[in-house]
């Protein structure tokens, strides 16, 4: 994957827009901290708005004043005096002479370049001072600048007899060219080095500290905020990294000045070369890999961020200390290709493990449960938690006796089977329960977890209905279509709720979400107490009292329970609390209560005549009642 980024990445280090894109944080990085030299390389002489006021004359000035110019220089103790002013035309005989004559080694008068676009190529044309200028010793320097798309001024010039290098030569300091590409290393916005007008230059023993141009290589050049003339043009004045904070452009003899002390202190910066960028975004691509090699998370994400921060704090560091660019936007892009590339795998990772979780939950929960679920993962906690539960066991009664009836018929077994986990099953679902498993004829399910139920016991209840409701219309279908020998299922139900831990368990080959704790072993003994009492369900203690409110109860017996000195009730359901209250269910639950009463106490002719009297009242509880005059009977 690194390979294949930095691979599609790659062509785009032709593409302008993003050379644009690095020239600014180019301007950004090398405005941060910039290197300075120990003490300003020249001194600037402004023509500036004040000049022009106290001059009086309109632009381009008397040759002769800045003859004059040249004559207080020299006087003041300056080494080099290098006018960014193109003398290329003739002016007055008088005035030429004049400054012919104040000419001389010293002096550095700007040439210039001049590109014209032809059919047939490109010309170039040399605009030189005039011949007598030069013959009087003044050397020219070339001022042409190549700016970058945006109109900023970034790159060195490559001009071996420029005007900065030309007027470095004349101050005694050897010089290289810079190599192709070399950025500038600007110091600061405009005004930045030393700056007096020309006014002041011309008498500097009145404006001027004592020896303030002594051995000094001084710049003389237009500094002006607005056009000179309307002839004129606009003023020799370019955009620099430090126009993004200043909001302001800086003179052109300005920027030679910086350009002078990037060649003497070797301060520009060197564009590295694509062969070491590409190898430069290969790097940044493999190392994000490494970072994210076992997926996306909060560390990997933190990691990445730090990994960003650490391209870009080193393209700094190495622009600062080893005036090297390495434009970080490709690195950078690199990076995030592959910290987007691993977020997108994962996405999809994540996304089809959430389709397997949904489509394995789907056959134990209910489909709404198991969208919250794909919502929101996090509520499925596996390994193992406590929790509060309401377990439910539901088993077939005479199970083992049709599967005699039918042993030479194992399909129609199955079917019969599969008829009637298929409803008990949707009664679970219904109640928004969590199947646990099919052990046979037997189902298994509880409620409040993987997701919260707050009124678990009663779901849990009232899916122990809807299963036996779904048992007699069964039972009725198949009557409906065999006739009256058609198979009779009959189901008991057993139901607790307490405290159990649920979670995955099982091997690392093969593990199951289930629930274990002495609240289940109840749940299931209470199902098969069922048959004993001659009722289709029994709910423990904890489960009765949570639903008292909304079904009318009956205590079966109390048993013992292991963990417990004292003997458990245990319950059934007669009838849903619906509608006002029902005078023969009152009386019931009355007769019912002192029935119990006369049992404990050893009453066997009052528990007797009380069971004929709670007979009437509960139809469903024949059974129940008839197991218990067959028990008082015995004892009587």
């Amino acid at each position: 994957m690194p390979l294949v980024v930095a691979a599609l990445l790659a062509p785009l280090s032709f593409f302008p827009p993003l050379g644009l894109i690095e020239a600014r944080l180019f301007d950004l990085f090398s405005t941060l901290a910039p290197p300075r030299p120990d003490r300003p390389g020249a001194i600037v002489v402004a023509i500036d708005e004040p000049s022009f006021s106290e001059v009086g004359q309109r632009w381009p000035w008397s040759r002769d004043l800045h003859a004059r110019l040249i004559e207080r220089l020299r006087e003041a103790g300056a080494k080099v005096v290098a006018l960014d002013i193109i003398f290329a035309d003739p002016s007055t005989e008088e005035a030429d002479r004049r400054l012919a004559a104040a000419l001389g080694p010293d002096v550095v008068l700007a040439a210039d370049d001049v590109t014209t676009p032809l059919d047939q190529g490109t010309q170039i044309t040399r605009v030189n001072p005039l011949d007598p200028f030069l013959d009087a010793g003044a050397r020219p320097g070339v001022t042409s600048v190549d700016l970058d798309g945006d109109a900023y001024l970034r790159r060195m010039p490559l001009a071996a007899d420029g005007f900065a290098a030309q007027a470095l030569r004349l101050a005694g300091q050897a010089t290289e060219p810079p190599p192709e590409g070399a950025l500038i290393q600007y110091f600061g916005g405009p005004r930045t080095y030393p700056t007096v007008s020309f006014y002041q230059a011309l008498d500097p023993q009145a404006f001027l500290r004592p020896g303030y141009f002594k051995d000094a290589v001084v710049l003389v050049g237009l500094s002006l905020k607005a056009a000179t003339a309307a002839e004129a043009g606009a003023p020799d004045t370019f955009a620099t990294p430090y126009t993004l904070f200043s909001q302001s452009l800086t003179a052109g003899v300005e920027v030679q000045a910086t350009i002078l002390d990037n060649l003497r202190h070797r301060l520009y910066a060197v564009p590295l070369p694509r062969p070491a960028m590409a190898g430069l975004v290969a790097a940044a691509a493999a190392l994000a890999a490494c970072l994210c090699r076992n997926g996306m998370s909060r560390r990997t994400v933190l990691a990445a961020a730090l990994n960003l921060i650490l391209i870009l704090a080193g393209a700094w560091a190495l622009l600062r200390f080893g005036r090297v660019w390495a434009p970080p936007v490709l690195p950078v892009a690199a990076a995030l290709g592959v910290f987007g590339a691993r977020f997108g795998l994962d996405y999809v990772h994540e996304r089809r493990m959430r389709h397997a979780v949904s489509e394995a939950f789907s056959r134990y929960l209910s489909p709404d449960l198991v969208a919250q679920l794909a919502r929101n993962p996090s509520a499925l906690k596996l390994g193992g938690e406590r929790r509060n539960l309401s377990i439910l066991f539901c088993d077939v009664r005479g199970f083992t006796s049709l599967s005699e009836r039918l042993k030479d018929e194992p399909e129609r077994l199955t079917g019969l089977i599969n008829r009637l986990l298929d409803p008990l099953s949707e009664a679970v679902l219904a109640e928004k329960g969590t199947i646990d498993k099919y052990m046979g004829d037997c189902v298994m399910a509880f409620w409040n977890a993987p997701l919260p139920s707050p009124d678990h016991p009663a779901r849990a209840v009232g899916a122990a209905l809807r299963m036996l409701e779904a048992v007699d219309r069964l039972n009725a279908a198949l009557r409906a279509e065999e006739g009256e020998h058609a198979p009779a299922f009959a189901i008991g139900v057993g139901i607790n709720t307490g405290d159990c831990v649920v979670g995955n368990v099982g091997s690392r080959w093969r593990y199951d979400y289930s629930v274990l704790g002495d609240t289940v072993n109840l749940a299931s003994r209470l199902e098969g107490l069922s048959k004993e009492y001659g009722v289709s369900l029994i709910l423990g203690p904890a489960t009765a009292e949570a639903v008292r409110d909304r079904y009318a109860l009956i205590e079966l017996d109390r048993i013992a329970v292991r963990g417990r000195a004292a003997r458990s009730a245990i319950f059934t359901v007669v009838a849903p609390l619906a509608g006002p209250p029902d005078p023969a269910l009152a009386e019931l639950a009355e007769r019912h209560e002192r029935l119990l009463e006369a049992m404990r106490a050893g009453r066997t002719a009052e528990a007797l005549a009380l069971v004929a009297a709670c007979e009437p009242l509960a139809p469903s509880l024949k059974a129940y009642y008839g197991r218990i005059r067959q028990r008082l009977s015995r004892h009587a």
